[in-house]
């Protein structure tokens, strides 16, 4: 085949892939079917489900199912989609890299429109350097953290760090961009702005959410997403070449590939345009050896060889390629980060000891030495979340749960009837449950509480019965007792005092999320009480 219909076909591939995972992104929501007459409309007798498998580039990622095996002794759902992709490496190499990986996508998108070197400095800039072997260590330190515990391969793997990025950043910035102009243009006195502003908030509400989205760290998520994508201007593809960890887990895998090039050293005349185009620094200028652990299938430097010196051909050899340099004091450093990160992510008392009070973790959650051998970070059940109440943490879980999601009632609440984020989760880490089990078992994550020096009938400073009526619960948690309170006059007045019945408490927040006390309600959740966690329960 020539390399032209090469480098087209991997470019349709790419272009299908990123959109495939664009749209799998935006179906991770809410199902349209629950709105009626703009409202939502939850049902208790039916089981909320996405028709789309959103979590399938998760599942066709190796590393979320070998560090998820390694730390939970769990496969997850689907796992063999990754263990295809392992076989196809042994076979093809990074075929993942060069045709489907949407984040390797993106870069080398970006590493194309106007790169910063060019002629002899991007020939230099494409030698093979000894920067490309951190991401071996970032692969080894994340494989023995998960041995050992700790599964934070999340953090560094490409497909939880695009989905996180552009669901939590990129697509929220855009809508709070576009919600603010589409306000601007309904407070207009031009009928047509009014008009159109209406149009269009109908239009773009479905991909980027209805109102204002946020999520905690938000801001530090997007700036580490444009850093890695400005660093494509110091070396293209800088992420894949320097970062990647699953593109070392496959490199290392690629040994056996019987997809090789062949190099023609008499052709050759020396003009080093294979090396310019190369994207992965794999060195493929005859003369040298060729770095298959490093080749991102580009085929860039088969199209670009004017001389026909370079081809990709199927040759089966019972030699093995060239494995990766890894560098002996990476792998030795790779070892001790690996032993001490789950150590030290311990020595906070987060997770054998009592946790933060408000870390609530969302319904269907594994106990929480579990959730984090198991959670991956990648921001789907965040995504997921019609009423925006699952954040990423930042310090609330400690070192060991960075990223990982919970719930913050100020922002929103659980829907009683809602089971989207246990649905979606690709690694198991909250888990698979229905509509009745959530109501009859019932699932709790924590239990309110009311400060009664800002409760508003409690203070004495007027009535109230705005908790009472949003609790969910059937007979409901909250209650009241008609007694007499001195008001802030000294005189006295009848006035329903709301208590709280932790037994029936299922700690959805809502109570919290409409109390008329804005800033710290005065009623709020804590985890004491979750039945995930029988340390953490009230005994009663």
């Amino acid at each position: 085949m020539k390399a032209k219909h090469l480098v087209w076909i991997r470019r349709i591939s790419q272009t299908f892939f990123l959109l495939l995972f664009l749209f799998l992104l935006v179906q991770s929501r809410l199902p349209q079917d629950v709105f009626h007459e703009y409202s939502l409309v939850f049902s208790s007798e039916l089981d909320l489900k996405i028709d789309q498998p959103v979590a399938f580039f998760f599942q066709l990622d190796p590393l979320v199912s070998l560090s998820s095996l390694l730390s939970g002794h769990h496969l997850i759902k689907g796992f063999w989609w990754g263990l295809g992709l392992l076989l196809m490496t042994l076979f093809l190499g990074k075929i993942f890299c060069g045709f489907i990986c949407p984040l390797g996508t993106i870069h080398h998108v970006v590493s194309w429109i106007r790169p910063a070197l060019k002629g002899e400095r991007m020939v230099h800039a494409n030698q093979k350097s000894p920067t490309q072997r951190v991401k071996y260590f970032l692969l080894i330190t994340l494989l023995l953290g998960a041995i050992t515990g700790l599964n934070i391969a999340g953090l560094m793997d490409p497909i939880s760090l695009l989905f996180r990025s552009i669901a939590l950043a990129v697509l929220p910035g855009l809508g709070v961009g576009l919600k603010e102009f589409f306000d601007w243009m309904a407070n207009s006195n031009m009928k047509l702005l009014n008009l159109l502003s209406y149009g269009g908030e109908v239009l773009v509400s479905p991909v980027f959410g209805y109102g204002y989205q946020s999520y905690q760290t938000a801001w530090f998520i997007g700036l580490i997403f444009l850093v890695i994508l400005f660093m494509n201007r110091i070396r293209p593809r800088f992420w894949c070449r320097v970062l990647c960890p699953l593109g070392a887990l496959l490199g290392i895998f690629s040994r056996m590939s019987m997809l090789r090039l062949e190099k023609d050293h008499e052709k050759c005349t020396k003009c080093t345009l294979c090396a310019k185009d190369c994207q992965g620094a794999a060195t493929p200028v005859p003369g040298q050896d060729w770095e298959n652990a490093e080749c991102l299938l580009c085929f860039n430097c088969f199209d670009s060889c004017p001389e026909g010196a370079l081809a990709f051909r199927f040759r089966w050899s019972p030699k093995l390629n060239k494995g990766p340099d890894m560098g002996r004091r990476a792998v030795l450093g790779a070892l001790a980060a690996g032993i001490s990160i789950p150590l030290l992510g311990r020595l906070d008392g987060q997770v054998h000891k009592v946790s933060e009070p408000r870390l609530i973790r969302p319904p269907g959650s594994l106990p929480e030495k579990d959730f984090l051998t198991l959670c991956q970070r990648c921001g789907l059940c965040m995504k997921v979340c019609p009423t925006n109440v699952i954040n990423p943490t930042l310090v609330e879980a400690g070192m060991a749960g960075f990223w990982t999601p919970r719930l913050i009632m100020i922002q929103g609440y659980c829907e009683y009837t809602c089971t989207l984020c246990g649905g979606v989760c690709p690694t198991g880490a909250i888990r698979e449950f229905s509509v009745k089990e959530k109501i009859e078992r019932p699932i709790v994550i924590g239990s309110a509480y009311v400060d009664r020096g800002r409760c508003l009938p409690w203070s004495g400073n007027g009535p109230c019965i705005v908790c009472e009526e949003h609790c969910p619960t059937s007979p409901k948690a909250i209650y009241f007792r008609k007694e007499i309170v001195t008001g802030p006059d000294r005189k006295s007045m009848p006035i329903q005092l709301p208590y709280m019945d932790l037994k029936k408490c299922v700690g959805c927040g809502i109570c919290e999320y409409k109390c008329p006390v804005r800033g710290r309600p005065a009623i709020r959740v804590i985890s004491a009480g979750e039945s995930r966690s029988l340390r953490n329960r009230i005994l009663l």
